[in-house]
């Protein structure tokens, strides 16, 4: 990972902008703390802490020492390259605290190495993105108070990249500001049940050669005026789809689960083509179910069942099929807001619903066993190759 423009060593002085240094943070506390709500008040992204963390880059200084300060505005020139050009980018990361008492991460690495394909995506100033993290680290450490104590709870971490180049002209910014803000946060979805999608040919959420493998903020306004059509028809959310192609669901990866001839269980979800965002929670279904039967188990699941998985195309058609033939066990959706949710309905225009068994607690078999398994690692109550990280 590049770490700024290239410094060079004079003298043992450093010429030229300077790379991204979490070990020159400066901490400025806020002079109040707000109260912490209680669990049953928190709503996805509408509270934040107390503190933020900011580093700005220019071409001739480079980036600036990190600070974390209380949180508060920013101050943008309006020709600024994000408000003109959309050059901005995010991640999604979650703290979780262990009944040890100590704040752990989800295999943060993942979402560093994603934010810095982004970050190439729209030709932003690199960083290191492993300062990156020791100044979210810092930060979580900092505000480790809202960190909800019950399971299903976490503290949810967005770091954020934008383009500050003031200037109208097309071009990329070599200017850039970095903040991470911190929400606690619960279920993502305030009821506990399985999801309704609408699936969508005339909008299209991503296409192949596009940005719908990265995260940017350019991919989400587009999806708001369908999103809310298919919630007005009654579904929760939309499922994208290029043609007949299944890509996403709402900004969650797809997974069916389909019987197949043998007995065995195929778990098919769509492949990382450039249409759909490689997901850390994806990933971390795919790994475990890959597992399930000999390094781990999943909750609910016998060891004998065989789980296949396929990262592969898969149609609306297909399920449609496959579902009128009693072989559509189940079908799921997974993220880092939502970490694992079932359906139990897609709808599509002129077309029957395709419905699904309802199962009890909302999740199937498949999507109990990896919800149980990733949240029993994430919140610390289960190990598995490092991906808690203290």
């Amino acid at each position: 990972m590049a770490n700024g423009s290239a410094a060079l060593q004079a003298n043992g002085h450093v010429v030229g902008p300077a790379p991204l240094d979490a070990s020159k943070t400066r901490i400025t506390r806020a002079a109040s703390m707000k109260a912490v709500p209680p669990t049953e008040e928190l709503v996805f992204g509408q509270i934040t802490t107390d503190h933020m963390a900011i580093t700005s880059y220019d071409p001739i200084n480079g980036w600036s020492d990190p600070e974390i300060k209380p949180y508060g505005p920013l101050m943008l020139d309006p020709l600024s390259s994000c408000l003109q050009y959309s050059t901005n980018l995010f991640e999604g990361m979650k703290a979780y605290m262990g009944a040890d008492g100590k704040s752990r991460l989800f295999r943060p690495d993942m979402n560093m190495a994603r934010m810095d394909r982004s970050r190439e995506r729209v030709a932003l100033p690199a960083m290191d993105t492993r300062e990156v993290l020791k100044i979210i680290q810092r930060l979580v450490k900092l505000e480790e108070r809202w960190i909800p104590r019950v399971p299903g709870y976490s503290l949810y971490i967005r770091p954020t990249l934008i383009g500050t180049r003031a200037s109208l002209g097309v071009a990329a910014s070599d200017c850039a500001t970095l903040y991470i803000i911190c929400c606690p946060t619960g279920p993502y979805f305030r009821v506990a049940r399985p999801l309704s999608l609408k699936a969508v040919r005339e909008h299209v959420r991503s296409w192949p050669g596009g940005t719908g493998g990265y995260k940017l903020a350019l991919n989400y306004a587009p999806t708001f005026a369908p999103q809310r059509i298919a919630n007005k028809e009654g579904y929760d959310q939309i499922l994208w789809l290029l043609d007949d192609i299944i890509t996403e669901a709402g900004a969650m990866n797809f997974f069916a689960v389909f019987l197949r001839d043998d007995g065995d269980w195929d778990i098919i979800t769509p492949p990382v083509d450039g249409t759909i965002l490689p997901g850390v929670t994806r990933d971390s279904c795919i790994e475990l179910t890959k597992a399930h039967g000999s390094d781990v188990v999943l909750h609910g699941l016998s060891p004998s069942i065989k789980l296949h998985v396929q990262e592969r195309v898969v149609t609306l058609s297909e399920i449609a099929e496959v579902s009128t033939a009693g072989k559509l066990l189940e079908i799921f959706v997974v993220g880092t807001a939502v970490v694992v949710a079932s359906v139990e309905r897609i709808g599509a225009e002129g077309k029957k619903d395709i419905v699904l068994e309802r199962h009890e607690g909302s999740l199937g078999p498949v999507a109990r066993g990896l919800y149980e398994k990733i949240t029993g690692i994430q919140e610390g109550r289960d190990q598995y190759r490092g991906w808690s990280v203290v």
